[in-house]
């Protein structure tokens, strides 16, 4: 049985993960540490194109360059499983795991498991997915050779706990120019960007701002400036910044998913979320701006309409539902929505408990949170 993580141990491979938001070249080595804590043979990050059938981005380790080539024969099958796995899965947060999700009937005619898996003595997979839309899927992924034995109760505790930071680096990689920040200062790099960030101490005093982030300090919309502490309009939304950027400064194994989705704004208005970066962990962060503990992302939420699609089809939601989720995602109160699509309040209301139900979450506000979780921000930045 693999030993447990010591504190010490999680916190340097939860800043190897982290690292790769401002590094992708740095994937491998936090895969391989990620491998390593799951007692498992390989493992993988990928971003794929549902559409086409291919790979755009598939970072590994353990696997041979042969059986690397091999697996692309299999890529339309693998694509087909997730997306059928993905149509009745209850949460992005439940990983899947072959041993108890796939029936041996199954096993047994799958070619990628019999031609691929079963000949490197691979016996077990474990996939966490962090995007899923109707043309992109993006996960991670161990899996298990037969030395090693099926997945147990632990590496699934601790892959979830992992899941939330991989998540939050991905995402906020997607945001970043990389090619920018490895070739200019960090200043220049910053400013460069389209989406506002600012970077903090552990009080949540501006150490700098980009552009796009001084645009919106000054423009009286959800964040301030005020005297240098880096604040929210809405108080609640401060208190989560503030609790996510102390635990980046003091713990950032700690942080889970505070602060990785915030919403700045107050109902009936566009909203704009801020997502929180630990920066004092890891070499390549923390050379950014040393005295940084947090970079704070800030942008807009994705078109409604495009994040209602997503989620529709992430979690199996109705035509209906799809209509009252992009009414809400616009800002609109629920008996707003129910009048703007001709249909009773209790309709409405009916809808949003089945939207409830399909996503896992019990409330609006968690409802956009996990948007904002899953589906990339829209690249505007304007105040």
């Amino acid at each position: 049985m693999a030993k447990a993580l010591s504190h010490h141990e999680l916190s340097k491979l939860i800043g190897s993960i982290y690292d790769c938001a401002v590094d992708p070249g740095r994937w491998e080595y936090a895969l391989a540490g990620i491998r390593d804590a799951l007692n498992a043979q390989t493992a993988v990050l990928h971003l794929d194109d549902l559409s086409h059938d291919r790979l755009l981005i598939h970072r590994t380790v353990g696997i041979a360059p042969y059986w690397l080539e091999q697996q692309a024969k299999h890529i339309p099958e693998i694509h087909a499983r997730l997306i059928e796995n993905l149509s009745k899965w209850p949460s992005l947060d439940v990983p899947h795991v072959v041993s108890r999700h796939v029936p041996q009937a199954d096993l047994e005619t799958s070619r990628y498991f019999q031609e691929w898996l079963k000949p490197q003595g691979l016996v077990d997979v474990m996939s966490f997915f962090l995007i899923h839309t109707p043309t992109r899927l993006a996960g991670f992924a161990v899996a298990r050779h037969e030395r090693q034995g099926i997945i147990t109760e632990r590496e699934i505790k601790l892959g979830g706990l992992l899941l939330p930071h991989v998540r939050r680096s991905v995402m906020i990689s997607n945001m970043l120019d990389i090619s920018t920040i490895e070739r200019a200062r960090m200043a220049e790099a910053l400013d460069a960007l389209t989406c506002a960030v600012v970077l903090t101490n552990e009080r949540g005093a501006i150490l700098h701002a980009n552009r796009s982030a001084k645009c919106r300090l000054r423009s009286g919309g959800p964040i301030h400036d005020i005297h240098g502490i880096l604040q929210a309009k809405i108080p609640s939304a401060s208190k989560e910044l503030h609790r996510a950027i102390l635990a980046a400064a003091q713990d950032e194994a700690s942080i889970g998913k505070t602060g990785l989705a915030v919403l700045l704004t107050e109902p009936g208005l566009p909203p704009v979320f801020a997502r929180v970066l630990p920066m004092a962990g890891g070499d390549r962060r923390a050379g950014m701006e040393p005295a940084a503990v947090a970079a704070v992302f800030i942008g807009n939420a994705p078109d409604e309409h495009v994040a209602a699609d997503m989620l529709a089809t992430a979690f199996g939601l109705t035509l209906a539902e799809t209509r009252v989720l992009a009414s809400l995602l616009a800002g609109h109160t629920l008996a707003e929505t129910g009048a703007s699509l001709h249909i009773a309040n209790a309709t409405a209301k009916t809808h949003l408990d089945n939207i409830f139900q399909k996503t896992g979450v019990s409330r609006q506000a968690d409802l956009m949170r996990l948007v904002m979780q899953i589906v990339p921000p829209a690249g505007q930045s304007g105040p």
